[in-house]
């Protein structure tokens, strides 16, 4: 469409005259806009239709307020206090209501009986220590947390139901629970217990203490404890940490709130989801068994505090997995890191043992022969005892590896050498028994004796605090994450 223009002279006017018709013009040609845009004069106009950009197509004014309908009530703005006051108090009623109810409910579901249960009524053996000196040894049941002292020549016999032990630690008193590591003190037989998950105390027991008894000392560790080792001449006990990726030192008398003297965490260790933990005394290392699951820490830049080491604002506190970066977790190939007994701080190890020659799959107790520079690894989901030299490193074969039916290993996950009577001791999660051998056994080679706290044959379901589980409808299974 072609569009002119023409022009014509207008006779002179008054100057208010014209200044009164330029604002008339203004008003009419708002007004005939504003019918355009409601669409009033017939014409269609698109949302583009002018410059592209949205427009308003129509409007209607609102109908005259009627009365009669319901209206909010109008409040003065001095009432507002009163108003919020009230509507607080009703609040309040109602989550008082709503808890008494959820409380009447709990009560009802907690005196409800069960119309079956998933239980092992028996010890599962997850940890073993041997004290020569009084000829017993100690078995950790991280099932029904408790710690069970038996003769050590004890052995169940095939046709037995089980073997009684001596002593029991066990009940409320005791603050056991996934009781996961044991150590028994040389020079008085007292008995250190690691627990795990909920208990974040190590305890510890003269060796008379039996049944519901108080430990006689109880140290706070950082939460997810597992491993032990102690250094008897310089007086130091070494924890492995779990959840934080670290190994803490104590002193060994340390008790209460005492802090550690050392913390070594950070992603230079390579420590990840570290289990067992071994002293060597000759060469001064300690040998760290690791799952492989990590994370990196967000370092703790407070006042007073360590790069790593200043959690619970306690010196020497290893950062816990709150303090994990998210994004940065990851799954690693199970491997043993070896580190100097003193190492501190964010600092690398002085060798790894980690590859598919190794046939580490989730290693955990391990114990070591000093004199014959040999490390003994509970290989739990291997079903297998390996042994390597203490100089491996890398991809690195076992030197002898103890596995098979006929060795009665399942599960293993605590380990100990009785280099008195050389014999070696396996602790086995799966089947309710702890194993004994000459220490040098190898291949499939049956024990020498066994301990068995169940019936021969009996199920081991294996819970080991079991999470929130699942149900599988179409398989009609039950998932119990452990």
């Amino acid at each position: 469409m072609k569009v002119s223009f023409r022009l014509f002279r207008l006779p002179r006017l008054p100057q208010k005259i014209v200044l009164v018709g330029v604002l008339a013009a203004i008003a009419v040609l708002a007004g005939l806009l504003l019918f355009i845009g409601r669409g009033d004069l017939g014409i269609p106009l698109s949302a583009s239709s002018l410059d592209g950009r949205a427009r308003l197509i129509s409007m209607e004014p609102l109908p005259a307020m009627e009365m009669d309908g319901q209206m909010c009530e109008w409040v003065p703005a001095s009432t507002s206090r009163t108003l919020v006051a009230a509507l607080w108090q009703q609040q309040v009623a109602a989550a008082r209501a709503e808890t008494a109810a959820d409380v009447a409910r709990r009560a009802e579901v907690a005196a409800r009986k069960p119309l079956r249960m998933i239980r092992d009524p028996y010890a599962l053996f997850s940890a073993v220590a041997v004290d020569p000196i009084r000829n017993e040894v100690v078995l950790q049941d991280e099932n029904l947390f408790r710690t069970l002292v038996y003769d050590r020549l004890a052995n169940t016999p095939p046709n037995a139901t089980m073997t009684e032990p001596k002593r029991i630690i066990a009940g409320l008193e005791t603050h056991l629970e996934f009781n996961c590591a044991v150590y028994i003190d040389p020079p008085t037989g007292d008995i250190y217990s690691v627990n795990n998950d909920t208990q974040d105390h190590l305890v510890i027991f003269s060796r008379q203490a039996k049944g519901n008894v108080p430990p006689d000392r109880e140290l706070h560790t950082p939460h997810g404890a597992f491993g032990i080792a102690v250094d008897e001449e310089e007086q130091e006990m070494l924890l492995t940490i779990q959840h934080s990726n670290a190994v803490v030192t104590f002193p060994k008398m340390a008790a209460g709130e005492d802090h550690p003297i050392r913390v070594l965490q950070g992603d230079r260790t390579l420590l990840a989801d570290p289990h067992g933990i071994a002293l060597d005394t000759k060469t001064n290392l300690i040998f760290v068994s690791n799952y492989g699951s990590k994370m990196t820490m967000l370092p703790d830049a407070g006042a007073g505090r360590n790069y790593f080491g200043g959690g619970e604002g306690k010196q020497h506190w290893p950062l816990d997995p709150g303090r994990g970066i998210p994004g940065s977790g990851r799954n690693l190939p199970p491997s043993i890191t070896v580190h100097s007994k003193n190492a501190s701080g964010d600092t690398a190890p002085v060798r790894v043992i980690q590859g598919p020659q190794t046939q580490l799959n989730w290693p955990a107790g391990m114990t070591v022969d000093s004199e014959r520079g040999e490390l003994y690894v509970a290989n739990d989901m291997g079903d297998s005892v390996l042994v390597f030299s203490t100089s491996a490193n890398g991809d690195a074969a076992p030197i002898r590896v103890l596995k098979g039916p006929k060795t009665l290993i399942k599960y293993p996950n605590g380990i100990a050498l009785d280099l008195v009577n050389d014999e070696l001791w396996v602790a086995n999660f799966g089947n309710h028994m702890a194993t004994v051998y000459k220490r040098d056994a190898s291949g499939d080679t049956p024990p020498l004796r066994v301990i068995r706290s169940a019936p021969l044959g009996a199920t081991t379901p294996t819970l080991a605090n079991p999470h929130p589980i699942a149900y599988d409808t179409k398989r009609e299974e039950i998932l119990a994450p452990n």
